[in-house]
């Protein structure tokens, strides 16, 4: 079985499984074994960071229980945190892996740029108070699209084989707040894989790049560096969301879910 879950990261310690029980991976699974009365052990196509949120994140199972599809959306999210939520379940092959079979994975950060600190957002949204300069961040974000050796974007504690992936896309867009002091920025992100931290890494250096701290072509200096000490301090985690993964059309699986609409 395949699954697309969504869920409010603030109070989860990551997606992984841990000692204290305090993650989203904890969480399904206990779902799971009071719905089908046995243990299910679940894995999923991207793991998100504790404070990280999921628009679509896409977990597989091994089952003998028979339900419809229906019957597993309802008792699963009768039985789950309401910051998680089951968004569609779907019968897939047994060739079916939720990791291995995403071609690409899909983040979006989304950040406030405002002289007083989110409120309502808090926590859901990144925040910076200088002005960000657009067209400067859009030059930084060209020069990483493509195949690179991320390692100055990576965290010590990664677990990756390798550093060199692929960015596909980097798209960046402005919301102007009717203050006319404040707007709402939308990053999105689209590789093969990501790094440990990779995405927060990056963010620190487009933010200092729009705030005019260094030129667009510093970016290439991080680059070429191959050490973390080269790129900004780690951003946020708050506006993260990890809009899924992308699968062949062959596994009839949902593209994106009603969080979409919403997200900024």
């Amino acid at each position: 079985m395949a699954l697309g879950l969504s869920y409010n990261g603030q109070a989860y310690n990551g997606w992984q499984s841990q000692p204290d029980g305090r993650t989203v991976q904890d969480h399904l699974e206990a779902a799971l074994a009071a719905f089908v009365d046995r243990p299910i052990t679940t894995l999923c196509a991207g793991r998100t960071d504790a404070g990280v949120h999921g628009l679509m994140q896409v977990v597989h199972f091994d089952t003998a229980v028979e339900r419809r599809e229906y019957a597993w959306l309802r008792g699963l999210n009768s039985r789950l945190p309401t910051d998680i939520a089951v968004q569609w379940v779907r019968a897939v092959p047994d060739d079916f892996h939720a990791r291995a079979c995403a071609t690409s994975r899909r983040y979006a950060y989304v950040l406030l740029e405002s002289p007083v600190r989110p409120s309502v957002e808090a926590g859901r949204v990144g925040w910076v108070f200088m002005p960000l300069e657009l067209a400067a961040m859009q030059a930084a974000a060209a020069r990483l699209i493509g195949t690179h050796d991320f390692t100055s974007f990576r965290a010590s504690s990664c677990q990756a084989l390798s550093p060199i992936k692929t960015l596909m896309r980097l798209d960046i867009s402005r919301k102007a707040c009717a203050d006319g002091h404040s707007a709402y920025w939308r990053f999105e992100f689209e590789a093969s894989a990501f790094l440990h931290h990779m995405i927060r890494n990056i963010m620190g250096c487009l933010l200092r790049i729009g705030q005019g701290l260094h030129p667009p072509e510093w970016i290439d200096d991080v680059v070429r560096a191959r050490s973390r000490d080269a790129a900004a301090p780690t951003f946020s985690p708050a506006g993260l969301y990890f809009l899924g993964p992308v699968y062949d059309p062959r596994w009839g699986l949902p593209a994106q879910t009603p969080a979409y609409d919403w997200l900024p």
